[in-house]
């Protein structure tokens, strides 16, 4: 019941849309472009490497075969895997699709069961976690090339983490990780980059109190687990 997905999109802003989507139900594989009824810019281009030309006989969400096959799967048994997927669902939220299943999101939860790592993207999981070194054989069952910020190679990838997460944790805890804020032990980045977010309160808190007053994009989890060190003063 589990189906491993990711988006690509026209930006990150508010008003950006999806222009393609990656899904793995079980052995299915599906793949489609999107038309987002708007330009790609050449910054989200320079990542994805879908262009408006590309684009340009693609249908609309609507009416896709994208569409179609999530209105079929978003039931409550099903369970969406997918590498920061609020920003996936926000996305599939603005088409009209409010997923109904349960979600695991292998970016929280890598934060969550691996708190000393330098970074948590899905590139730097992949090399973090050594999946490269197996990584040929997955690709080559499902059929699947290893194009990076490709939506069907990020989902598989996705897929591999996911199976890594299994060895530190089952199913229930990684859908309950997924639901709630994770409290991160050490600061990300910055001039106390991997100090014990703990300590740089006691030590500096009007540096963590700037950080929450002026990153306005930070990572929920982090502005969450700064908010929690700062309270416990």
């Amino acid at each position: 019941m589990l189906i491993f997905f990711d988006t690509e999109t026209t930006g990150l802003e508010v008003g950006d849309r999806l222009c393609a989507i990656g899904l793995i139900d079980g052995d299915e594989i599906h793949y489609e472009l999107i038309n987002p009824l708007k330009k790609v810019p050449p910054s989200a281009s320079a990542i994805h490497h879908i262009t408006n030309e590309m684009l340009k006989d693609a249908p609309v969400f609507s009416v896709s075969k994208s569409h179609e096959k999530l209105a079929l799967l978003n039931t409550p048994e099903r369970v969406l895997v997918s590498h920061n997927a609020p920003f996936d669902l926000a996305m599939l939220q603005k088409e009209g699709i409010t997923w109904q299943g349960k979600v695991i999101d292998t970016l929280k939860c890598s934060k969550a069961l691996m708190d000393d790592l330098d970074g948590y993207s899905l590139q730097f999981l992949r090399y973090e976690l050594r999946l490269y070194r197996n990584e040929e054989d997955v690709f080559r069952s499902y059929g699947i090339d290893i194009v990076p910020h490709h939506p069907v190679s990020d989902a598989l990838h996705a897929k591999m983490i996911y199976e890594y997460l299994l060895d530190l944790s089952d199913d229930k805890s990684l859908i309950e990780m997924s639901k709630s804020h994770v409290l991160l032990t050490r600061l990300p980045f910055g001039k106390y980059a991997k100090k014990r977010i703990e300590e740089i309160a006691l030590k500096d808190a009007a540096y963590l109190k700037w950080m929450l007053e002026s990153l306005m994009d930070m990572d929920e989890d982090l502005r969450y687990s700064i908010e929690h060190h700062l309270r416990s003063l």
